[in-house]
């Protein structure tokens, strides 16, 4: 059996493949990291002829409920066939016994996952409004497709989602913050006096953005990615998330989330891309301040989260020690936004 990387057990993992579809992979495994994820982790599997990718959750301490593996599974699976692309899925593990933690497979996709700015920078323009253009056309067929029809309609619970997500938040931050950071508590309060009312009932990605996609060698989507936090919920708490990774590119390019997307490298500004999404779906986009400053909010919960496990010693990967950097600036630019003292466009950075 090959060295394996943190995380896996091949030799338990063949004994499992031997025991419910030998021929989903049959020889031999070796495994590989696979780069540029700080929250799930991803591998690629091989036994030397064919290859899948393998997700199960990080090592050590882990929010309740934002590592959901099955749910990921479930909803790759329902939207197989519809015009959102995913990969295959192809097996579920809920033994724990089996890597520590319920695990998945599914088909490796053919294509470029665009990271930072080195992988962005030769496109140009034309090629890159192009991806833009496909990137929030899939948002929106995303979110057209009716839940009931792909067998999704109990998958969460659309009625007071964006109430029962603030308070989510703010619990997965109290989890796991291991310091004080100003202006928490206020946002937190703010959040909740504001809640807009819901226009839609979708299926929400949770984390859509670039980065979380697979593009092909024809500038289209390949496959979406990174299904953990997917739920029924309000479309536009996806499109706020998405504006805030957009923007910190060019407002923070130092910054350890979002590197690919600025205007630098050809992107087109996110004022275009939310036009082409209320067109597509026919939302009004007057509440997205307090969509971005949710966003901000739950990104800053996420950097958190990932701050102490790094803190712990439980991340695999590089760059975990400059996540906290980032989480004092984005309460402190959420609070500004809902009090109308910047625009969306205000700076995530400390």
């Amino acid at each position: 059996m090959a060295d394996q990387p943190p995380g896996l057990d091949l030799d338990r993992i063949r004994r499992h493949l031997d025991a419910v579809d030998p021929d989903l992979l049959a020889g031999p495994l070796s495994a590989e990291l696979i780069s540029g994820g700080k929250s799930n982790l991803t591998y690629r599997l091989t036994d030397g002829s064919r290859r899948l990718v393998l997700r199960r959750p990080p090592l050590g301490h882990v929010l309740a409920t934002a590592h959901d593996m099955g749910r990921e599974y479930q909803v790759m699976s329902a939207l197989a066939g519809t015009p959102v692309p995913v990969p295959r899925t192809r097996l579920l593990c809920r033994d724990e016994e089996v890597v520590g933690a319920t695990f998945y497979l599914m088909d490796e996709v053919e294509g470029r996952v665009y990271r930072d700015a080195a992988d962005t920078a030769d496109l140009g323009p034309e090629r890159a409004q192009a991806i833009s253009r496909r990137l929030i056309d899939v948002l929106a067929e995303l979110h057209a497709v009716d839940p009931a029809s792909v067998g999704l309609e109990k998958f969460g619970r659309p009625e007071g989602y964006l109430e029962r997500q603030v308070a989510r938040w703010h619990r997965q931050f109290e989890s796991s913050r291991s310091r004080e950071i100003p202006g928490v508590e206020e946002l937190q309060r703010r959040l909740t006096e504001g809640v807009p009312v819901s226009q839609r009932a979708t299926i929400v990605h949770g984390d859509y953005r670039l980065d979380n996609t697979v593009v092909g060698a024809d500038d289209e989507i390949a496959a979406v990615l990174d299904w953990e936090m997917a739920t029924l919920g309000d479309p536009l708490a996806d499109l706020g998330l998405m504006k805030i990774y957009w923007e910190m590119g060019e407002q923070q390019p130092e910054n350890p989330v979002a590197h690919g997307v600025s205007p630098r490298a050809g992107f087109p500004p996110m004022a275009e891309i939310e036009t082409r999404y209320a067109e597509r779906t026919g939302l009004d986009l007057t509440p997205m301040p307090w969509y971005t400053a949710f966003a901000r909010y739950k990104l800053a919960v996420i950097a958190e989260g990932i701050y102490y496990r790094y803190l712990q010693g439980k991340t695999v990967g590089d760059g975990f020690e400059q996540m906290g950097r980032i989480v004092p600036g984005l309460i402190a630019a959420a609070l500004e936004t809902l009090l109308g003292n910047a625009p969306d466009s205000q700076s995530t950075g400390d």
